[in-house]
């Protein structure tokens, strides 16, 4: 048994040669054990696997509940939340709101809008999206229990 915790060369190496495997060092010959690992893949051989990446898309959600809404709902003038009622063409839904420049927008504008969570007529405004991973099925699946106990017998 070697002193050392891995046989990978280069590991804690300090110019000691390795012990010689002669006939002190154990049996030789055809009925010998053969090693542990003989550097052969157990098993089958598989090949690389393609990765299950999920998809990605682009959302829009309400920037005081964080419901989800489609891009035609937001650039909406008359849009509204569903869940809370907050108006969606308004500067703190918008992809130039930033709190810490001037005007709280990040492009020119020659005064302040106020307030921030107020539907208004701005024509810079762009519904802030967010990219995010797909979490749903593409596939429409058994909608009940029963449903899916069902199709595991149909034929």
């Amino acid at each position: 048994m070697s002193d050392r915790k891995y046989r990978q060369r280069g590991y804690q190496d300090d110019g000691r040669p390795s012990k010689p495997a002669g006939p002190a060092g154990g049996r030789q010959g055809p009925d010998a054990p053969k090693p542990a690992h003989s550097g052969e893949p157990r098993g089958r051989v598989r090949e690389p696997r393609a990765p299950n990446m999920p998809g990605f898309r682009d959302v829009v959600r309400c920037a005081r509940c964080g419901n989800e809404f489609t891009v035609a709902q937001a650039f909406s003038l008359t849009g509204q939340c569903g869940k809370c009622g907050s108006d969606l063409h308004a500067c703190a839904q918008c992809t130039h709101f930033d709190p810490g420049s001037r005007f709280e927008c990040a492009q020119p504008i020659a005064a302040r809008v106020a307030p921030k969570d107020a539907r208004n007529t701005c024509e810079l405004f762009e519904p802030r999206t967010t990219m995010e991973r797909e979490t749903r099925s593409a596939s429409s699946g058994p909608t009940s229990a029963k449903k899916a106990f069902d199709d595991l017998f149909k034929i």
